[in-house]
């Protein structure tokens, strides 16, 4: 069986920019779970970094799913991340989101910066570490999107030797079960070269780099003795972001460096814990080359179990009516119903 979009979502691009823009306003229309009744905790992350997030916990919980969203957005915005809570507490599972490093209300208690997953990876496991002191169980998933599947995916190799590094934490490398992303950032050198090669890409970019600067002059305001509010004015890019605001307080002599020290491709194919990665093919904002890079470490890795669809576009995955029959959905949200699928099997 393969996923199938309706008849007019054949497109990438189209794919990304409807599920963005139309479903972004109309999705709870499309979702037949309701809101679990979430308490807010704020947990410490590496470098002892407060992160915000929720958590709610069902009866007779059968696990925990971690999981936070991409590049832009907070907990109250990121409509995608909730039907992924909805479904989770819905199915049984105890479910911990997150704002991320300099996103949300994370940001306004720290103006510790993003990594892309170098620090994040081991936020996650201190935040399955303190998510189990609150009640919820293991065994723990770890999951994101975009760019937060990047960081998810660091989370699941920081859980791999949390023994080594994490021993006061209360948490087990055996409680941390693997992880599953949906169309994660893996090589951004590759794919913010591809990016911005033509003129639609250039318009993707710019429309996330706004939403950066946006969010850094919510950080220079908060914590103006920690950011320079120059540099956020020079950042008019996601290159220029990381360049302005991040490498050199990550230590980096360039961006290029630093997205060659954060890219999960090298790390992949050492993974021992169960991994999914659902990948589009026509997905616009990462460079095709990458395709048959993953290929190889699937094929090569049995932790590692690759869904490579031919549509998808970038974090869409809404199925035609006939897709939703054919695979038993209840729901459009193809590719949250094939992490549960997957993930219950496991």
């Amino acid at each position: 069986m393969q996923y199938a979009p309706p008849w007019h979502l054949h497109n990438g691009l189209l794919m990304t920019i409807y599920t963005a823009i139309r479903l972004s306003r109309k999705w709870e229309d499309a979702t037949i779970e309701t809101e679990p009744t979430y308490q807010e905790h704020i947990f410490v992350g590496a470098n002892e970094v407060p992160i915000f997030g929720k958590y709610a916990v069902p009866e007779n919980a059968k696990g925990t799913i971690v999981g936070t969203y991409g590049i832009t957005g907070d907990l109250d915005n990121q409509w995608f991340l909730k039907i992924l809570g909805r479904k989770a507490f819905a199915k049984g599972y105890a479910v911990v989101l997150f704002d991320w490093r300099a996103h949300g209300k994370t940001a306004e208690l720290s103006p510790a910066l993003t990594s892309d997953g170098l620090y994040e990876g081991e936020d996650f496991i201190r935040i399955a570490s303190g998510a189990k002191q609150l009640g919820c169980p293991a065994p723990f998933w770890l999951t994101g999107y975009s760019l937060g599947g990047q960081l998810a995916l660091w989370g699941i190799k920081a859980g791999e030797d949390v023994d080594n590094w994490g021993q006061e934490l209360g948490i087990t490398a055996s409680d941390i079960a693997g992880g599953a992303v949906i169309c994660p950032s893996v090589d951004s050198n590759r794919s913010l070269t591809y990016l911005v090669k033509d003129e639609l890409g250039r318009f993707l970019e710019k429309s996330i780099a706004r939403e950066l600067k946006k969010l850094a002059r919510k950080i220079a305001q908060i914590h103006p003795e920690a950011i320079n509010a120059e540099a956020v004015e020079r950042a008019n890019s996601i290159w220029g972001f990381d360049n302005e605001l991040t490498i050199a307080k990550l230590g980096f002599a360039s961006v290029e460096e630093y997205y060659d020290a954060s890219c999960p491709l090298y790390f992949l194919p050492h993974l021992q814990k169960p991994t999914l990665i659902i990948y589009a093919a026509d997905d616009p904002m990462f460079d095709p080359t990458i395709i048959a890079d993953l290929e190889k470490i699937a094929k090569d890795n049995e932790a590692i179990s690759l869904v490579l669809t031919k549509y998808g576009g970038h974090v869409g995955y809404v199925s035609s009516k006939a897709c939703q029959n054919q695979f038993g959905d209840r729901d459009r949200w193809w590719a949250w119903n094939r992490f549960f699928e997957w993930i219950e099997k496991k």
